[in-house]
């Protein structure tokens, strides 16, 4: 059985967790002082993380039956749970319905905004795994989709959608759709010889890779808008500073000419960023 349960956490990269939940308890804390000038209650911070819970374990359960073909032909994914026979599409779908139904679970007990758009976050977390199909703009897809998780906790604590939240939700779009274009230069060969798109099979190595600065310079000043556009201060800026920072790093360590450090730019720089973030936002909103 623990066999089983370690299968199941790598094949939702669990460990990719640190990508989105800080910006989901990040959309929720901020979203909570703006709107109502308070910290969101512990019951409410719960069905955020159980939201968040379902939501990416419906979403990778669903793309890894999706894509289990292409994975299998794929050098780097081929030993991926399904392909190497380790689950059955017949387990992988019982999880995949259980994550939906705590994602619902989750949601109604949230309010009725959550609720409402709770088909548009299903919608796209399925579309996503089919884009690569017929579009290089898979990429901001995921960002899309991803970037609910913000504008999730925002609405899950408040009911309400502003401008502040599609500011935080654009620049979280972004921000993802930058690295996975970093990401999906592993698989600019592949995808070419497949016939799959992706900005890098599409555009070729050097200009993917200044497509993904130019998202993470957007990414820069959605940021900075947010500190305009709240009471944010100073430790806000300070972790941005930071952020910027590990955004630099990102695309320092990673050329057309070294692309050995896909793996540090990916998941060490995008964990840290996103802990950074959140970490400045609390500790700014906490000493007011």
């Amino acid at each position: 059985m623990f066999r089983k349960i370690r299968i199941f956490l790598e094949m939702i990269k669990i460990e990719h967790t640190l990508f989105a939940l800080p910006f989901a308890f990040m959309g929720a804390i901020l979203g909570s002082m703006v709107v109502n000038d308070t910290f969101p209650s512990w019951m409410q911070i719960m069905w955020v993380l159980l939201a968040m819970i379902g939501a990416r374990s419906a979403a990778f359960g669903l793309n890894r039956i999706i894509d289990q073909a292409i994975d299998s032909k794929n050098p780097r994914t081929a030993m991926r749970a399904i392909p190497a026979g380790l689950l059955k599409n017949g387990e992988v779908v019982i999880f995949v319905i259980i994550s939906f139904i705590l994602l619902f679970w989750a949601s109604s007990n949230l309010n009725v905004l959550s609720m409402q758009l709770l088909p548009i976050a299903v919608f796209m977390l399925v579309l996503y795994s089919y884009t690569k199909r017929f579009t290089w703009l898979c990429h901001i897809v995921l960002g899309m989709t991803i970037g609910l998780a913000p504008l999730g906790g925002w609405v899950a604590v408040t009911g309400t959608m502003d401008w502040t939240a599609i500011v935080l939700y654009v620049t979280i779009v972004f921000w993802t759709a930058g690295f996975d274009i970093i990401y999906a230069c592993q698989d600019l060969e592949f995808d070419q010889g497949e016939g799959l798109h992706s900005i890098p099979s599409r555009f070729g190595l050097v200009k993917s890779l200044q497509i993904a600065k130019f998202f993470h310079v957007i990414t820069a000043i959605g940021f900075l808008a947010l500190l305009l556009m709240t009471d944010l201060s100073w430790w806000y800026g300070a972790g941005m500073l930071v952020t910027y920072g590990i955004l630099f790093y990102q695309h320092y360590i990673v050329s057309p000419n070294d692309m050995s450090r896909v793996q540090t730019a990916f998941f060490t720089m995008n964990s840290l960023l996103s802990l950074i973030v959140f970490t400045f936002t609390l500790i700014d909103l906490a000493v007011k």
